[in-house]
């Protein structure tokens, strides 16, 4: 994978140069000499810059410059952390985007491959789909999850964009997408057919203010995910950067660093992009809360706690609900504390959740299931594998 990859920029080299003793730039492994990648054998985690942003639909031959995250993450210092990080610098634009893809799915897939985490900072979200293809050969199913404004559904007939690339990933072959999650939408940015698709797909969708209203809802969610991205256009431009962000509606800094810190702490979570970057240097409060939400993933990750040895009946507490002809049964880690609830085997269909039998849930599900009400991520999930 290192033809690939170049390395990172001699400014953020010599900034690294006069940063303290003890923060992250004097501790990260990094790729500073062409041709020499640092070695990744006992690497967690390996940042990755990806210069694309053709497909951006309001792209205007404007260029991408990772500088000013990589400055101001690397001036962090880093919590009470087990794992190695690299930086494997960026992925240059191809000669197509095409060949930016190829490049990208190679790259993630051979970090997977060594259970390395990637954290993609992109250009344009059209990336994310060569992220999700990086999946296409390690055999089972992923859920992704995308905190956005948009839904990014787009038309799949038409040729991919940052706005459109989630039609692709439904509709490409090989199929390896079982659900997908929009966490933070915004109505007024998503057509109503979109809206109805997700419904009609039985994909989970939640908007701005369910999430800030209980951030809590999100944590049921990342623990289901395999991929998880984030377009900065879910984050309030006052927050971010009047000049690279317009949206006067989102995430402010604590609960975009909560989502990000939830989906680290998730034990199925294998890869994490940022995306809609753009050339941060004359934002670096922007830079900082990206610099922010990719510590916090790594925190997370960090604090991961294996709670799911279902066989182990001494690992948990099972509850039983009867609802009309249904008997709902729930599992509390006694380890963590944290809920599932179980699916039912439907034995008549090619059934798609034989490894995902138990589906993240909340105590506040479990209650109200007590009060008569199926879960709606429940219904959904057991509809779909019906279909």
């Amino acid at each position: 994978m290192i033809e690939f990859l170049s390395p990172i920029s001699k400014h953020v080299l010599a900034h690294r140069e006069v940063l303290p003793d003890g923060v992250l730039g004097k501790q990260i492994k990094i790729h500073s000499e062409k041709g020499s990648l640092p070695s990744i054998e006992k690497a967690g985690f390996a940042i990755l810059g990806v210069l694309e942003n053709r497909n951006d639909v309001d792209f205007m031959g404007n260029e991408i410059s990772f500088d000013a995250f990589r400055k101001a993450l690397y001036g962090l210092y880093p919590g009470n952390w087990n794992h190695d990080i690299v930086d494997l610098g960026d992925i240059e634009k191809g000669a197509t985007v095409e060949d930016t893809y190829f490049a990208v799915r190679t790259v993630v897939e051979a970090l997977l491959k060594k259970n390395i985490i990637p954290l993609v900072l992109g250009g344009s979200q059209d990336v994310a789909y060569a992220q999700y293809r990086a999946y296409d050969t390690l055999g089972n199913m992923v859920n992704m999850v995308n905190v956005d404004t948009n839904f990014d559904l787009g038309d799949a007939e038409k040729p991919i964009s940052n706005k459109s690339y989630v039609g692709k990933v439904i509709v490409d072959k090989p199929y390896n997408l079982f659900n997908y999650s929009s966490l933070g939408y915004q109505s007024y940015y998503n057509a109503p057919a979109e809206i109805g698709l997700m419904e009609k797909l039985y994909f989970d969708a939640y908007r701005l203010g369910e999430v800030t209203a209980d951030i809590t809802v999100v944590e049921p969610i990342m623990r289901d995910a395999d991929i998880v991205m984030v377009d900065v256009s879910a984050i309030k431009s006052s927050e971010l950067s009047y000049k690279n962000n317009k949206s006067p509606n989102g995430f402010d800094g604590r609960e975009i660093c909560a989502i990000t810190r939830y989906a680290g702490i998730s034990n199925r979570v294998s890869s994490f992009g940022v995306y809609e970057l753009k050339d941060y240097k004359d934002a670096e409060s922007g830079a900082m809360l990206v610099a922010q939400m990719i510590w916090y993933f790594i925190e997370g990750v960090n604090f991961r706690i294996a709670d799911e040895d279902f066989s182990n009946d001494n690992e948990y507490t099972t509850y039983k609900v009867p609802i009309d002809d249904e008997v709902l049964v729930f599992k509390k880690s006694i380890k963590t504390g944290r809920w599932w609830i179980e699916l039912p085997f439907i034995s008549n269909v090619n059934n798609k959740l034989k490894r995902r039998t138990l589906l993240p849930c909340t105590y506040g599900e479990y209650l109200s299931a007590t009060n008569q009400e199926i879960p709606e991520r429940w219904y959904k999930a057991r509809r779909k594998n019906e279909v």
